[in-house]
């Protein structure tokens, strides 16, 4: 590790169902470092959520420590850009609100905040929709305003649990590059799930592969593709090899 701005080091955690202790994630270590875009991959269930929750401090570990900028949380509750799979928008409340929410809760008079947010409009496409509310925008456009909320969170690493999962290919292809455009720009630390394989390799620095529940790491893989990312990268031999790298990885561990 170079600089690592988060380390996750031996955490397990389990939960309570019907009287039985069910273990959920089994020792995970990874790391994150200054400015990197990471991917957590691997099938549904394996407790990619719960790790995100643990990271931001909304569950505590079993087992294991989470490491900020040197400093063990040790359930210790910082400010965390963390976006769920659920963009969580206040559906009675304009999109200009809703992005300044972790401003104001911070105590940030309402002009500097809708300020702020409307400098920030036109970069996440969503310029003229301030006053809009959250059942007259698009799929997208909510998740471009969940993420311009999170991006306000005055914290140097990002959490995204599954952003795109529930929209469709095409939109989800659009807000992928999009991402990539908005990460390239702030050159925050990122830890991005997902249970796409091509998703992980087109964002990704490097991706870890977690196993079923109890969730382990059993790869990390480097992703070498150049930056800035053109969509034609999927097509090329080297997407391919990680590609098949990662589905047998994943194979290994369904079976």
């Amino acid at each position: 590790m170079h600089n690592p701005k988060l380390v996750i080091k031996e955490v397990s955690s389990s939960y309570v169902h019907h009287g039985r202790e069910l273990p959920v994630l089994n020792a995970v270590s990874l790391h994150v470092e200054q400015g990197e875009f990471v991917s957590l991959l691997g099938p549904s269930g394996s407790g990619k959520s719960t790790l995100l929750k643990i990271i931001a401090g909304l569950l505590r570990p079993a087992l294991g420590t989470v490491i900020l900028n040197g400093k063990e949380l040790n359930g210790r509750t910082v400010k965390m850009g963390y976006m769920p799979q659920k963009d969580l928008l206040l559906p009675w409340k304009s999109l200009l609100y809703n992005a300044a929410l972790p401003l104001l809760v911070q105590g940030t008079g309402k002009k500097e905040a809708y300020g702020r947010v409307r400098k920030l409009l036109p970069v996440f496409g969503l310029e003229g929709f301030e006053n809009c509310y959250p059942s007259q925008l698009s799929g997208g456009m909510r998740q471009r305003a969940a993420l311009l909320r999170t991006v306000l969170i005055d914290s140097e690493v990002i959490l995204l649990d599954e952003p795109f999962g529930a929209l469709d290919a095409l939109t989800r292809e659009r807000l992928q590059e999009w991402l990539l455009q908005i990460w390239e720009q702030f050159k925050r630390s990122v830890l991005f799930i997902t249970h796409s394989i091509d998703e992980a390799i087109y964002l990704s620095d490097r991706i870890y592969m977690i196993s079923e529940r109890p969730g382990k790491i059993v790869l990390e893989q480097v992703i070498s593709l150049p930056r800035p990312r053109a969509r034609d990268i999927v097509t090329s031999p080297l997407f391919t090899e990680y590609k098949q790298i990662l589905m047998k990885s994943l194979a290994n561990e369904s079976i």
